[in-house]
């Protein structure tokens, strides 16, 4: 009995170390592309068969899993030395390092594994998946455009997901992933406002790092801005109608209040903004995208 809590406890810990809850950011653009991608090739609504999601749901998990456990590795340092973080895993020795190398290698087999039962194209791209999500992790150490390479690895879900429905590509995936790209790297910057003068101390690169937290959000209103734009252009090249531009404007307001809310001088309510309203952005989009689909003739 001890040995399966054991085993159970370690499960737990690992999900808690990647922060399995922050999937939610990703997943419905992610379905959000083979939905659209469904409906590209005349599926009923646009959903595609229920085992191509469950995989493209795997494939997602794998990525994001291993990414964010490699990460950890690679930071568990930098971490030990900022308060805010300290206390996570690796640093906390509630999780070793060779707990978490073997869960990255696992997580990385399942989204090899899952792009190939999904179509040859996903299985050739997967590594390239895998190089750019792991390499994410050290680009703080020499740029502080990392919040945009950290952007483009999650907004690639939607593109992945139509990939792996289509089996190739097209504009409106990639319209739509390059706004999921700026999405993720302007609230990225709101959430590095956090670490702002240990960044400094520690010699690593972020946007409010080097700008100070008045221009970072500056930064992060014009890509939210563009995210937006982007938006409203895939809903353009998909023929989409009044509920996704509906859902667009309520997007729009969450950001908006999602500025409202953070100031230079008082950071108390980034957490607010990045997991609240962020993940009512990306449910409540998609969920406007799905309404739209039943009003397509």
């Amino acid at each position: 009995m001890s040995r399966v809590y054991g085993a159970a406890r370690r499960l737990y810990d690992l999900g808690q170390m990647i922060r399995i809850e922050h999937t939610v950011f990703a997943l419905p653009f992610a379905f959000a592309g083979a939905l659209l991608a469904g409906r590209s090739l005349g599926l009923n609504r646009g959903w595609p068969p229920w085992p191509t999601l469950g995989w493209i749901v795997v494939a997602m998990f794998g990525a994001r899993s291993a990414a964010m456990a490699f990460n950890r590795i690679v930071d568990a340092r930098l971490d030990a030395a900022n308060p805010r973080t300290s206390a996570r895993h690796i640093p906390a020795g509630t999780v070793s390092f060779r707990q978490a190398a073997l869960f990255v290698i696992v997580a990385a087999a399942l989204l090899v594994f899952a792009a190939a039962r999904l179509n040859p194209l996903c299985l050739k791209l997967s590594p390239l998946a895998l190089a750019w999500t792991l390499g994410y992790s050290y680009t703080k150490r020499f740029t502080a455009w990392s919040h945009l390479v950290l952007g483009i690895g999650i907004g690639a879900a939607p593109l992945g997901a139509w990939i792996a429905v289509t089996g190739s590509f097209a504009v409106t995936p990639i319209l739509l992933s390059a706004a999921v790209a700026l999405w993720i790297a302007g609230f990225d910057i709101i959430y590095a406002l956090q670490d702002m003068e240990v960044d400094r101390r520690l010699g690593l690169h972020s946007i409010p790092a080097r700008l100070g937290a008045t221009r970072a959000l500056q930064v992060a209103r014009i890509m939210h801005a563009a995210m937006l734009g982007l938006l409203g252009l895939t809903g353009i090249t998909a023929n989409l109608g009044f509920w996704y531009y509906s859902g667009l404007i309520v997007s729009a307001a969450l950001l908006a209040y999602e500025h409202a809310i953070v100031h230079p001088r008082d950071l108390s309510r980034v957490n607010t903004a990045f997991f609240t309203m962020n993940g009512w952005v990306s449910i409540g989009l998609f969920a406007f995208l799905a309404l739209d689909g039943w009003f397509v003739r």
